[in-house]
């Protein structure tokens, strides 16, 4: 990154770039406090925004086939792909990412672009999708009925977390264009910058139709007030902004769909079975510290409890603790480094005040409720947290392990009686976006899954046969539902052509027969 004046960042609608009154954020670089950029909308017409958005890019959109939208999506992903040492460079900047986690970010939205675009190729000239099979109605055989999917013709408003300025642009955008629905998105403003760079590239590539794509840059101000019934929410960050969305008057009066994604208290269970030293168990170690430490800990699938058999304690934390030990911490540029900051301070001060509260019923391990000590920063200026893992004595006591997720590199061992207990621990976390369970006996494995499936999006399974192959706890696959029950949010993302649904209304289509053998034969199919 280049030193110099901060960047002012502009919204695009409208067909333009816009730039709000004033400041309302400022982008720094979390290792040393630098001022990078800055942010604003205020002031900016947000009505305007999302009408020429609905009258141009909407029409747009619907008017091409999904294989017309599959070739837009994948020429996103080909800009991308030529500005990618760039958007690292950003990535390391303003979010403090090491190589690894900007790779996990810039890569997992151009890897989900690639996904769809391929997805998307078959379709050939549909332009709407089949739910399911026809089904007749009354005796007259010619009497059929069927649910079919159509594009939604208002605009898709993705509010965006701080923690994947990359992947939470793209695994919106990838589905929403491919249902053929505009989409306005707006980034968290701490790490606006990666994503503004992103869209300002696609928009000069001219990639895509008018009012296909906009950009706020800035406080998201009053946009909920001018959305239609026709439009959507998908919205990834805090439960307590989440509640704040649904509970917007104008999204209630009008019956706005939201999608949510929030907090995620997530698992990882080791088996009865898996003894130390076991393959199964060095696989259960490495990607417990992998999640802890990956991106800082800053990620809404991380694992933040850690669940092992009350005999096993000892040899779980000393090995987690071993590989701990191990991990460089610092100024993402050194190529020794591991883990590098938080985002911001003012996330700093949450994680160590969590890991304080944890601390009240939990040892610590390793790590500090307080920054860490780093040779050459500044700890007034960095956001630095020491990977932190703790140890519960007592499950019957314990509350806050169960309730407060700590967004940083912190995590909690908890130990378990028998199988009933650890399902019922699991569940104290009132629903999460994913569980990985760890073991050889598919016995047990098959029980787990039916008794924690209830609670979770996804479900990771490792035993010794994908021990080193398998995708990771963390990473969210676009052919895999993104999303989970409860204080997860209850949405669902992602998942293939299931995702698409989101995006569209289902309707059930009554007619003759023949009528509905040619909508059959003219759309798309997602099963």
């Amino acid at each position: 990154m280049s030193v110099g004046s901060p960047e002012k960042l502009e919204s695009y609608f409208g067909g333009k770039w816009s730039r709000g009154d004033g400041v309302e954020a400022e982008l720094v670089d979390p290792v040393n406090g630098s001022v990078l950029a800055t942010a604003s909308a205020r002031g900016l017409d947000l009505k305007a925004a999302l009408q020429f958005a609905r009258q141009n890019g909407s029409p747009a959109l619907r008017g091409l086939s999904f294989a017309a939208r599959a070739k837009l999506i994948g020429a996103i992903a080909d800009v991308l792909v030529t500005n990618r040492a760039r958007y690292e460079a950003i990535a390391i900047a303003n979010s403090g990412n090491t190589r690894n986690d900007a790779a996990i970010d810039i890569d997992g939205g151009i890897g989900t672009l690639k996904y769809y675009a391929r997805l998307g190729a078959p379709f050939a000239d549909a332009r709407l999708l089949v739910d399911d099979k026809p089904a007749r109605l009354t005796k007259a055989e010619n009497f059929q009925a069927i649910h079919i999917l159509v594009p939604r013709r208002g605009v898709a408003v993705h509010i965006n977390a701080f923690n994947f300025p990359s992947w939470g642009l793209w695994e919106k955008a990838a589905v929403s264009l491919l249902a053929g629905v505009p989409f306005l998105v707006k980034p968290a403003s701490a790490t606006a910058m990666l994503s503004h760079a992103m869209v300002r590239d696609v928009v000069m590539a001219n990639v895509l139709p008018a009012g296909a794509i906009s950009l706020l840059c800035g406080s998201a101000g009053d946009i909920l007030d001018h959305l239609t019934g026709e439009d959507i929410i998908a919205f990834t960050g805090s439960s307590a902004t989440a509640i704040q969305i649904r509970r917007h008057p104008n999204v209630l009066t009008r019956g706005v769909p939201v999608n949510i994604e929030a907090d995620s208290l997530n698992a990882a269970l080791l088996a009865p079975d898996v003894m130390p030293g076991s393959p199964t168990f060095d696989a259960f170690v490495k990607e417990v510290v992998r999640e802890m430490t990956a991106k800082a800990g800053q990620k809404c699938t991380a694992i933040r409890r850690i669940f092992v058999p009350a005999g096993r304690m000892d040899d779980a934390t000393e090995a987690l603790k071993a590989r701990l030990a191990k991990v460089v911490v610092g100024d993402p540029r050194r190529e020794d480094v591991r883990m590098g900051p938080l985002v911001t301070r003012a996330q700093q001060t949450v994680a160590l005040d969590g890991i304080g509260r944890l601390a009240g019923e939990a040892s610590i391990v390793s790590g500090n409720a307080k920054a860490p000590a780093l040779e050459g920063i500044d700890p007034e200026k960095s956001s630095f947290v020491a990977p932190t893992l703790l140890r519960v004595k007592d499950t019957t006591t314990a509350r806050a392990v169960h309730d407060t997720e700590v967004f940083g590199p912190v995590a909690t061992i908890i130990p378990y009686r028998d199988e009933k207990d650890a399902f019922a621990l699991i569940a104290r976390g009132g629903g999460s976006l994913v569980a990985s369970i760890y073991g050889d006996d598919r016995v047990f494995l098959a029980r787990a899954v039916g008794e924690l499936g209830s609670m979770h999006g996804r479900l990771l399974v490792v035993e010794r046969s994908v021990a080193d192959v398998h995708s990771g706890h963390g990473i969210v696959m676009p052919q895999c539902l993104h999303g989970g029950p409860g204080r997860a949010g209850n949405g669902e993302e992602l998942g293939g052509l299931n995702g698409l649904r989101f995006y569209h209304q289902r309707v059930a289509v009554q007619g003759s027969a023949e009528l509905i053998g040619d909508l059959q034969a003219k759309a798309g199919h997602l099963h």
